[in-house]
C-alpha cells in the first residue's frame, strides 16, 4: 500500500496552478512551525482525522480527464511524503500536469522528482533572508538545503516561482535584500500580503503585512536580481 497522507483535497481550482485548471491535493505533516501557517490543521499527522483515501483520489481523477489540466500537490511539507515520487507518477501516468508546492528543505527530493521528469511547475516558499530561517520557521533548519534547494530549482528548466509571506515585525524591509541575494537570478518571485485568518500561532492575529510604500521599496530592492518581482 502507498505511504502518502492526504490531508484534503479541493477539486477544483483556477487560481494554485498559473493559468491551468487544477485539483489541490493537500498532505499532511510538515517538519516547519511557521506562526502564520495557514494550514496549521496540516502541520501534523492526524491519523483520526477523515482524509481521502489514496485509492479514492486516483477514482477521482481518473473522472477529470478531459476537464482538470492538472494537480496541485501542496501541505504541509510535500516533500516528507514516503511515497510521493510514486504518487507523481500515477497522476502523472494519467495525463496531468503537476505542480508541487515546498519548502525547500529536502533538495534531494526536489533533484530526484526533476531528473525523472515529473514536475511541470514548482513553488518555493522562501521564509526568511538565511539569518532568519529558524526563527521564522520556528524549528532547527539546514540552511545549506534551502541554498541548494533554490540553485536546484533556478537550474531546472522547469518553470517555477519563489514567494514569500510578509509579516511587518517578522521581517523587517531591508531582510529582502537578504532574500535578494538567496534566488537571485531567479525568473520569478512574489511577495504575498499577510492575512491573518486561520493560523498555526493566534498571536499573529495581531500581526500585519507591510504598506504599499514599504513593498515599493522591497520591489525596487529586488530590481535586476530577479526578472519579475510583484505582490499578490
Amino acid at each position: 500500500m502507498m505511504s502518502f497522507l492526504i490531508g484534503g483535497l479541493q477539486k477544483t481550482s483556477l487560481l494554485d496552478y498559473p493559468g491551468k485548471i487544477a485539483a489541490i491535493v493537500f498532505t499532511q505533516g510538515c517538519n516547519f512551525r511557521c506562526g502564520y501557517c495557514h494550514n496549521p490543521e496540516l502541520n501534523k499527522i492526524n491519523s483520526k482525522k477523515p482524509v481521502y483515501t489514496v485509492p479514492a483520489f486516483f477514482e477521482f481523477l481518473k473522472n477529470r480527464t478531459g476537464k482538470l489540466d492538472g494537480v496541485v500537490i501542496t501541505g504541509g511539507e510535500t516533500c516528507i511524503q514516503k511515497d510521493l515520487k510514486l504518487f507523481i507518477s500515477k497522476i502523472k501516468e494519467l495525463g496531468f500536469l503537476v505542480k508541487l508546492d515546498t519548502n525547500g528543505s529536502k533538495p534531494e527530493v526536489l533533484s530526484d522528482l526533476i531528473s525523472s521528469g515529473l514536475l511541470d511547475y514548482i513553488a518555493m516558499d522562501i521564509k526568511a533572508p538565511l539569518s532568519k530561517y529558524c526563527q521564522v520557521a520556528c524549528a532547527n533548519v539546514d540552511t545549506e538545503k534551502i541554498k541548494k534547494s533554490v540553485e536546484i530549482i533556478i537550474n531546472s528548466g522547469v518553470e517555477y516561482e519563489f514567494r514569500t509571506t510578509a509579516i511587518k515585525g517578522q521581517l523587517e524591509v531591508e531582510d529582502f535584500t537578504g532574500i535578494g541575494e538567496l534566488i537571485s537570478g531567479a525568473r520569478k518571485y512574489y511577495l504575498q500580503k499577510f492575512i491573518p485568518t486561520k493560523i498555526l500561532d493566534n498571536s499573529f492575529l495581531n500581526k500585519q503585512t507591510f504598506s504599499d510604500s514599504e513593498f515599493s521599496r522591497i520591489v525596487n530592492f529586488l530590481k535586476g536580481k530577479i526578472e519579475l518581482v510583484s505582490v499578490r
